[in-house]
């Protein structure tokens, strides 16, 4: 498994998100940055694919029998292993890489590594998370590897993670707002969907959307926006996301 970063041999629409990723500032992707010590090193694979419905994007969900986060959408990642590497250098690349093959089987050989993007910080859980980003060169077949951990794997055409109609934004209980997609039958929120935002809005690839539409983060509502926001883009109701 290789943990070499090549930013060259990429299709035409994946170059706007590559130098984006080379340019942009932490505090551009988030207000939670990794404090000076403390939090746990760990790394998540963007991995972007061209997919039946032009470019897409590789996600899971997690298995609803966990007992945090169950049945949230999320990139394939997870905690740094020694055997991972430095930090600072290539463990992230490595972690996102393993990760992704163990909860879904991709097979890492396949996937050109062509970015990470500035590592954020998820307070509640102390986790220090480097986005990795990917060019699914060659495909492989994926899927749950253990369903206890990953209910679903599927992929999402960047062109309904632009539509306006697939947009919102959520508020958590705390009174935090962050961005929100229905897609795909889901809702994708949290740190997922707020790094999926910056990046098409980074890229130049994200379409003006209506920022006044809001959920707010209950099981009901969420239910309520995966039946209702999806396809048909009708939003009910006025969720934490990256911010």
């Amino acid at each position: 498994m290789s943990t070499r970063i090549e930013r060259d041999g990429l299709p035409a629409w994946l170059l706007p998100v590559r130098d984006a990723a080379e340019t942009v500032r932490p505090e551009q992707l988030s207000r939670f940055l990794p404090p000076a010590e403390g939090g746990r090193p760990s790394a998540v694979l963007m991995l972007f694919g061209e997919g039946p419905s032009g470019p897409d994007l590789l996600l899971i969900e997690r298995a609803r029998s966990l007992r945090s986060h169950a049945g949230q959408s999320s990139f394939p990642g997870g905690a740094l292993d020694p055997e991972d590497g430095d930090p600072q250098g290539p463990g992230p690349v490595a972690a996102a890489l393993r990760e992704a093959w163990e909860e879904t089987g991709l097979d890492p050989s396949g996937v050109q590594v062509f970015a990470t993007l500035p590592a954020l910080y998820i307070p509640v859980s102390r986790f220090v998370v480097t986005p990795v980003l990917g060019w699914w060169r060659r495909e492989s077949p994926v899927g749950p590897v253990d369903q206890a951990e990953t209910g679903a794997v599927f992929r999402v055409p960047i062109a309904e993670l632009t539509d306006p109609a697939n947009r919102a934004r959520l508020r958590h209980p705390s009174g935090h707002l962050g961005p929100a997609f229905a897609v795909a039958d889901r809702l994708v929120w949290g740190f997922t969907a707020g790094v999926i935002d910056r990046v098409l809005h980074h890229s130049g690839l994200e379409r003006p959307w209506d920022t006044s539409r809001t959920l707010a983060l209950s099981e009901e509502a969420i239910d309520l926006a995966q039946a209702s926001l999806g396809r048909s883009g009708a939003l009910l109701g006025d969720t934490p996301a990256a911010g």
